[in-house]
């Protein structure tokens, strides 16, 4: 029996039972297996015996190891993970969300920026779990993983790690792995102790328009600061096309080497009162290729292009000064 056929009789949510028989066909343990994924043997157990929930595959590379391992297709076990965990979360929706453990809380409210903290305390203990303390968990959660997840792929920051906090290389993968698939509904104290309260130094919060700031500790993330907004913004107006632009990509001697990035540049001028001829866009898009126009960058090299102005890539041509023919049509 192939790996399909075998992922196909057995209950496609029932992940442990798929990898357990694949084991016991070709003959492998779980201490095998366990070396294989890079983790610890008890964290395999733990998965095979449904006390660990399959880990997200977008959050994890596990799959992979053991697809390799055992001889599944790529992205079997993967698919059966996902399966799994969407049947779970929809049980998890069903109820409602329980508050932070504690000690959890405790840490977050303790690195919110000092003159903030007993308005956000009041905040937090009068709606448990609510709008402000899931934004601000969550996007903590995230920062702090999108920092681990680097380490997840560098071995010699493993091992750096795994000597620090007194763990074996396996150890530690297993932490971070565990790590990256915790939400804000499963956060544990063990979370905040390896990671949250380490990397995070301080943040703050602008209640009006939910703008959050978030400070890292600057030894381990370059910058310290991330900022992030959540405030609502009226659409960008919708502009019709000029007609001189219309005319302008209608007539090829004119546009028609311009590459896309320049069309669409052109397409974001705007204007109030008067209407732009087609040959004002051709000479504004002489005057965005003349290197003439920009300042080199600072450290000598090529010139830079303006923001939003596209880099041109080859030497401009100019088909009404030079590019003329008469009517015999030579040169």
């Amino acid at each position: 029996m192939n790996s399909t056929q075998l992922t196909q009789k057995m209950n496609p949510m029932d992940l442990p039972s798929v990898i357990r028989q694949r084991l016991d066909q070709l003959g492998h343990e779980q201490r095998e297996l366990a070396i294989a994924a890079q983790v610890t043997e008890s964290y395999i157990s733990q998965l095979l015996t449904r006390k660990k929930a399959p880990p997200a595959p977008e959050r994890t590379d596990i799959y992979g190891k053991i697809e390799e391992f055992l001889k599944f297709r790529s992205g079997e076990l993967a698919r059966l993970a996902e399966l799994q965990r969407q049947e779970g979360l929809k049980r998890k929706l069903a109820d409602p969300p329980s508050p932070l453990f504690k000690e959890v809380r405790e840490l977050v409210l303790r690195k919110c920026k000092p003159d903030k903290e007993k308005q956000i305390r009041s905040i937090f203990e009068m709606q448990p779990f609510g709008e402000v303390e899931r934004i601000v968990t969550q996007k903590l959660l995230d920062v702090v993983k999108e920092i681990v997840r680097e380490d997840l792929e560098s071995e010699n920051r493993l091992h750096l790690l795994a000597k620090l906090s007194n763990r074996s290389y396996e150890e530690m993968r297993v932490a971070i792995l565990e790590f990256l698939d915790t939400d804000i509904f499963d956060v544990s104290i063990e979370n905040c102790v390896s990671f949250l309260n380490p990397l995070i130094e301080s943040w703050d919060i602008d209640l009006a328009t939910f703008g959050l700031e978030i400070v890292c500790d600057r030894r381990v993330v370059p910058g310290g600061a991330k900022k992030f907004e959540l405030v609502e913004k009226q659409p960008e107006p919708a502009f019709e096309t000029e007609p001189g632009l219309k005319e302008f990509l209608r007539n090829a001697p004119l546009s028609g080497d311009a590459t896309e990035e320049e069309i669409e540049f052109l397409k974001g001028l705007r204007f109030k009162e008067r209407r732009p001829t087609a040959l004002y866009y051709y000479r504004e898009l002489q005057n965005i290729r003349d290197p003439l126009h920009f300042r080199a960058v600072a450290s000598g090299g090529p010139s830079a292009p303006v923001a939003g102005i596209p880099e041109h890539r080859g030497r401009a041509r100019t088909p009404l000064a030079s590019g003329r023919r008469n009517a015999q049509g030579e040169e």
